[in-house]
């Protein structure tokens, strides 16, 4: 039996979507100096990655029970949650990170049912704030939200507590720990470089 977490992994390090440089860190847009950028939306350009990743989607979204539409969370969420959408013959809504300033000033676009069930769509968890905040948006339009569904998370601790505390359940493709166990047996990174980076993530746990 594949294991789903593994075989993300290292489709998503195979075509630099997650990328480490433990001796040299990115600078995330919050200005934390990371070994590890990911970049999801790389996946879109690689059809049997995107396929793949379409259809591990569309398996783990069974996990949320019933619901009858998907919305992708602004920007990187919108495609990944199209063709989950696509795939399930749903309709499909997306959340801005903020209201239009012009037109119908919509938060929300696209059209869902009254009282609709919805499945959030993510590329990426890092401490979650993008997708409460979509979650809450949702919620206030009188949709009912069954849970977010992403690709990958870091698995910080501000991130478990963010969706516990919205009462929201969160389920992802893969995560840290399957990263870097197929980042050492892939030899994208030595041991050295994997502790490098252990140790900067235990910084946020």
């Amino acid at each position: 039996m594949m294991n789903i977490e593994a075989e993300v992994a290292r489709r998503l390090l195979e075509i630099k979507a997650i990328k480490l440089s433990p001796n040299d860190p990115f600078t995330w847009a919050s200005g934390i100096k990371s070994p590890i950028y990911c970049d999801n939306r790389k996946s879109l350009s690689y059809p049997e990655v995107r396929k793949f990743i379409k259809k591990c989607l569309v398996e783990k979204s069974k996990e949320f029970g019933t619901f009858d539409t998907v919305s992708g969370v602004a920007t990187a969420g919108i495609p990944q949650g199209a063709l989950l959408a696509d795939a399930l013959e749903q309709p499909f809504i997306y959340v801005r990170s903020k209201a239009k300033g012009h037109g119908l000033q919509n938060m929300i676009e696209g059209e869902a049912k009254e009282g609709a069930a919805v499945l959030v769509v993510e590329d990426l968890i890092s401490t979650g704030g993008s997708s409460i905040k979509a979650v809450n948006a949702l919620r206030d339009a009188g949709l009912k939200v069954v849970g977010v569904i992403a690709i990958f998370t870091y698995g910080f601790a501000k991130a478990t507590e963010n969706f516990a505390n919205a009462d929201c359940q969160l389920l992802t493709l893969s995560n840290f720990d399957a990263l870097l166990d197929e980042a050492v047996s892939g030899e994208f990174i030595t041991e050295a470089e994997m502790e490098t980076v252990n140790t900067w993530r235990r910084e946020f746990l």
